[in-house]
């Protein structure tokens, strides 16, 4: 009866250890899924405000090409004379 004993005693521990490993996979699984919709929560998130940022551009499109007032960067212009020729380039 020993043999039959030590049988059932290993495959008590095989089990045991079995429902433990599904436990731990449950539990991976669960936190797989959390983060999964985590994520999905943030692509939506970031979705949302490239949809924004597409339409303010498309609005300040829009604005420029009713504008017809352009602006245009000034330059500094040098007063003094040799300030002037510093600026002038000559080619030969």
């Amino acid at each position: 009866m020993s043999n039959h004993d030590d049988v059932a005693h290993s495959l008590e521990q095989l089990l045991e250890s079995l429902i433990k490993m599904v436990g731990r996979a449950n539990q991976n699984n669960n936190d797989l899924q959390k983060k999964i919709i985590q994520m999905n929560q943030n692509m939506d998130s970031l979705q949302k405000r490239i949809s924004q940022l597409e339409w303010i551009m498309k609005g300040q499109l829009m604005e420029k090409e009713r504008s017809p007032i352009r602006n245009y960067p000034t330059h500094h212009h040098p007063h003094i004379t040799s300030e002037v020729h510093d600026h002038i380039s000559v080619h030969f």
